[in-house]
C-alpha cells in the first residue's frame, strides 16, 4: 500500500521553524516539565483571574472551587499531554486522528482565534504594568503605546528568541514563586487568616460556586491547546504526565489563590475592589510585582505567539507548511494592533466562556478517540498529506464535527440561558463525549486489540523515501 509519508512535513513532528527534525525521543525529565508549567501559567492573567472571585463568593469558597476546578481540567490536560508524549505530535496535529487531515482545521483555527485573544490579554496587561511604573517615575501615562510595544516585543521574541525564553523559564518561575511568598507573607500578617474568610459576599456581583469552577476549569483548557506542545519532549510518559500534571496544579493554584488573597487584603485596607485591574495590586505590594508581572508576561507570550504560528502553518493541509517567518510576521501585525484594544479586559470572563465553548467538545472528542476508541494508538497514517484511515469522509469526520457543534452551542446555552446549578463545563464534558462514543461505535472508529502505539517520530525515521 502506497503510503504518503514523504508528504508529511516534518514540522509537524518538531517545533523547529526551519523545518529540520529534532530529535526522535525527548529528552525532558518530569522535575524540568514541572518547572516549564510552573513558568508557563505563573502569570499575571492566571492571577488576576483569581480577583474575579471575591467578594462575589466567600474568600473560603473561592479556594474550595479553584482547587476542584484546577484538579479535574488538569485531568483534561496531562491526557492530552500524554498524547503528546506517547506520539511525538503538537496538540494540533493530533486532532487530525479524530477530526480528520482536512477536519482538523476547525480546531485549529479555533485555536488561532484563543491563542490570539491570550496574546492580546497578556500584552494589554504587560503594558498597562509598564504604564503605572512610568507614570509613578515620570508622569507619562500611555497604557495603550505601552501595549502596543511590549507585543511588539514579544513578536520579536517569538521569532528569534523563543528557544532562550523556553530555556529560562523555569529560571521566571523560581523568581515568581519568591514574589508570591513575600506576597502572601505581607497579606497575612498585615490581617490574620480569619478577616479574610469574613469578608461579606456582595450577591449583586451575581457569582456563585459554579461560575467559579467554570472559569478555572476553562483556564485548564486554554493551556491544554498547547498541553501535547509543552510536554511531548518529556523522556517519558511518565515524567510528561507527572511534570503536566504537578506543574499545571501547582501553579494554578498558587496563582489564583494568590489572586483571591490580593483583593481580600484590598478590601480589608478599605479600598474599593476592581476585578482583573493590574494596577490595583501593584498599588498595594509595589513596583516589584510590576516588574515580575511584566517579565513573566514576555515569557508566556513569547511562546504563545510562537504556538499561535505553528497552529497556523499545519492548519490547512499541505505538501509544506507555511513559511514561518512570513507567518510569524503577519500574525506579529495582527497581534500588535489588536494589543492596543484595552476594552477586551472588560470582557474577559466571555473571553473564558468561548473558550469552554470551542474547546471542551475537541478535547472531549481528542481523548474518547484515542484512549477509548483507538486504544492510545495512531499510526504514521495521520502524517498523510491525504488518504489513509484518517482521511475519513474527503478528509472530514463529520461525527466529531456535529459533536464540536452541538457540544459548543450546549455550553453556550448553559451559560447564557439555561444557567445550570452545577456549571456549563462537566455536562458539556459528558453530553460531547457520550456523543461521540456512539459516533465511534456508529462509524466502527476502532483499533483491533492488541494494537501496539509507536512513537511517530520513529515511524518517520522508518519511512522509505520512495
Amino acid at each position: 500500500m502506497k503510503n504518503s509519508l514523504k508528504e508529511a512535513p516534518v514540522s509537524a513532528l518538531t517545533a523547529e521553524p526551519d523545518g529540520e527534525q529534532g530529535p526522535l525521543r525527548g529528552t525532558l525529565r518530569g522535575g524540568r516539565i514541572m518547572l516549564i508549567w510552573l513558568a508557563a501559567n505563573l502569570v499575571v492573567t492566571t492571577l488576576l483571574t483569581g480577583t474575579l472571585f471575591v467578594p462575589g463568593v466567600s474568600f473560603g469558597d473561592s479556594l474550595v472551587w479553584i482547587v476542584c476546578g484546577t484538579v479535574l481540567g488538569a485531568i483534561v490536560l496531562t491526557l492530552v499531554a500524554v498524547m503528546g508524549v506517547r506520539t511525538g505530535l503538537s496538540t494540533m496535529a493530533l486532532t487530525k486522528g479524530s477530526f480528520g487531515l482536512r477536519g482538523s482545521i476547525v480546531p485549529s483555527l479555533s485555536n488561532l482565534v484563543i491563542l490570539m485573544g491570550w496574546s492580546w490579554v497578556q500584552a494589554m496587561l504587560a503594558g498597562i504594568s509598564v504604564d503605572y511604573l512610568i507614570h509613578a517615575w515620570t508622569g507619562y501615562s500611555n497604557p495603550i503605546l505601552f501595549a502596543a510595544l511590549c507585543q511588539a516585543l514579544v513578536v520579536l521574541l517569538a521569532i528569534f528568541g523563543h528557544v532562550g525564553i523556553a530555556r529560562i523559564e523555569p529560571l521566571f518561575a523560581l523568581v515568581i514563586v519568591s514574589i508570591i511568598i513575600y506576597v502572601f507573607a505581607v497579606a497575612f500578617t498585615t490581617h490574620p487568616p480569619a478577616d479574610y474568610f469574613a469578608i461579606a459576599i456582595d450577591p449583586a456581583l451575581g457569582m456563585d460556586g459554579a461560575i467559579v469552577f467554570d472559569i478555572v476549569f476553562a483556564t485548564a483548557i486554554s493551556w491544554t491547546v498547547l498541553s501535547a506542545d509543552l510536554t511531548r519532549t518529556a523522556r517519558s510518559v511518565r515524567a510528561g504526565a507527572a511534570g503536566a500534571a504537578i506543574g499545571y496544579t501547582t501553579s494554578t493554584i498558587l496563582a489564583m489563590t494568590l489572586g483571591v488573597t490580593a483583593i481580600s487584603y484590598v478590601l480589608l485596607e478599605g479600598n474599593e475592589a476592581i476585578p482583573f485591574d493590574p494596577t490595583l495590586i501593584i498599588t498595594a505590594f509595589g513596583a516589584p510585582l510590576a516588574a515580575v508581572m511584566f517579565l513573566s508576561v514576555m515569557a508566556t507570550n513569547t511562546m504563545v505567539m510562537y504556538g499561535m504560528t505553528l497552529s497556523l502553518q499545519h492548519a490547512f493541509p499541505r505538501r509544506k507548511p507555511l513559511p514561518f517567518l512570513p507567518t510569524a510576521l503577519g500574525l506579529g501585525v495582527v497581534a500588535v494592533i489588536g494589543a492596543t484594544w484595552l476594552g477586551l479586559l472588560d470582557q474577559f470572563t466571555n473571553f473564558l466562556a468561548t473558550i469552554g465553548a470551542l474547546f471542551i467538545p475537541v478535547f472531549a472528542v481528542m481523548i474518547v478517540d484515542y484512549y477509548l476508541a483507538r486504544r492510545r494508538s495512531y499510526n504514521r497514517e495521520i502524517l498523510n498529506y491525504k488518504g489513509g484511515k484518517y482521511w475519513f469522509t474527503r478528509g472530514w469526520n463529520i461525527g466529531a464535527i456535529l459533536v464540536w457543534a452541538t457540544g459548543a452551542g450546549f455550553y453556550t446555552l448553559l451559560t447564557t440561558v439555561w444557567f445550570s446549578p452545577v456549571g456549563a463545563a462537566l455536562p458539556t464534558v459528558v453530553l460531547s463525549g457520550l456523543m461521540y462514543w456512539i459516533w465511534t461505535k456508529l462509524a466502527r472508529i476502532s483499533e483491533p486489540e492488541g494494537v501496539e502505539s509507536r512513537h511517530l517520530a520513529d515511524e518517520f525515521e522508518m519511512a522509505p523515501i520512495e
